[in-house]
């Protein structure tokens, strides 16, 4: 079940002098390994977007640099009939006082962010990305709908040796995304809303946070589906990564299993199905061509978002939900999930 797509084991540039993709960047990796330095204007972007989840809430952090544009957004979800939503987004024209590092940011070595007024207003929102020792640590502020403060601090630990799958999709040699996604991280902290506070992590509930970082060269339209879960399934601590339509036709896929730290690459696209007209129909994610992959994935709530601020328009549906099925690794270990806590999406984006 070995991956035909190439392993980079070293070091290695995203562009080359003239900006355009490294032929040798061309493959995936265990370890965030890409040096991202980008040059030009105009087609780049730039996010970290940070999903932290328990049984009962999920909190997801994003900032991002589209190059006309930052959209830096905090989301807070509370499962469960009648629970808590709300999502803050700050918009900022050409993406003023928003700089992204080129390695992930808040990992060691790298560079730290924050964005946003340390005392946000209306719609807008303050988030920090930062190494800390053994973790990252996030931190947002904002307020709710009815301007009750909202106040995020999470640490994600890092795990020694824990795996992560980075992956250069090439659509051509102007054209390509490097995508790091991490998935299966514990995490711990608090959401403080208003005058109640929610605990992430601890004694006897568990909290696991995804990472997907990104950074790249986009055509103006582009349609995909991502879907990710973290959790303890089978006896082991499993994270799931897959993505769909966006790399057809490139040779690389970002679709990997995390199992106990250690990372499956799967290199072939696998078979999505799922209901536009409901997205909260069960959909199913399987391997064509073997058994490495069977789910279904069963939503409890559809994130919708229908945006449009003429350069940037979006149709989104981000369901929650759970995966059931089976997965197999490298090792041929086949491994039952049962009720992983995650998500699947469904996006067309111009941007």
């Amino acid at each position: 079940m070995a991956t035909h797509e190439h392993e980079i084991t070293g070091p290695v540039d995203l562009c080359l002098p003239d900006g355009s993709l490294n032929p040798a960047a061309v493959g995936w990796s265990r370890t965030p390994l890409h040096r991202t330095g980008m040059r030009g204007w105009g087609r780049t972007k730039r996010w970290e977007y940070w999903c932290v989840t328990t049984p009962t809430h999920l909190v997801a952090l994003t900032v991002s640099d589209l190059d006309f544009m930052a959209l830096n957004t905090v989301y807070l979800l509370e499962f469960g009939p009648g629970g808590r939503e709300f999502e803050r987004s700050s918009v900022i024209p050409l993406g003023h006082g928003v700089r992204l590092p080129d390695a992930v940011a808040g990992a060691p070595g790298s560079e730290d962010v924050t964005v946003g007024p340390a005392r946000p207003t209306g719609n807008k929102v303050r988030v920090e990305i930062r190494d800390e020792n053994s973790g990252t640590r996030l931190r947002a502020r904002c307020l709710t709908p009815d301007r009750q403060p909202v106040e995020v601090s999470l640490l994600v630990s890092r795990p020694d040796g824990h795996e992560s799958l980075s992956v250069v999709v090439p659509w051509n040699g102007r054209r390509f995304q490097y995508t790091s996604k991490h998935t299966a991280l514990p995490a711990r902290g608090s959401v403080r809303i208003g005058g109640e506070t929610v605990e992430f992590g601890g004694e006897g509930s568990e909290s696991w946070a995804v990472l997907d970082h990104g950074r790249g060269r986009w055509p103006r339209t582009a349609d995909w589906n991502w879907g990710a879960a973290s959790g303890r399934t089978g006896g082991h601590t499993v994270g799931l990564q897959f993505g769909g339509r966006w790399t057809e036709g490139t040779g690389s896929t970002e679709n990997g299993l995390c199992v106990d730290g250690r990372v499956t690459k799967i290199g072939e696209e696998l078979d999505w199905r799922w209901s536009a007209a409901d997205p909260l129909a069960p959909w199913t994610l399987r391997t064509p061509s073997s058994d490495q992959v069977d789910l279904t994935f069963e939503p409890f709530h559809n994130r919708t978002a229908r945006t449009d601020l003429g350069l940037l328009a979006n149709r989104t549906d981000q369901c929650f939900g759970h995966y059931n099925g089976r997965i197999r690794t490298d090792d041929d270990e086949e491994i039952a999930v049962e009720q992983l806590l995650g998500w699947a999406e469904d996006v067309h984006m111009r941007w």
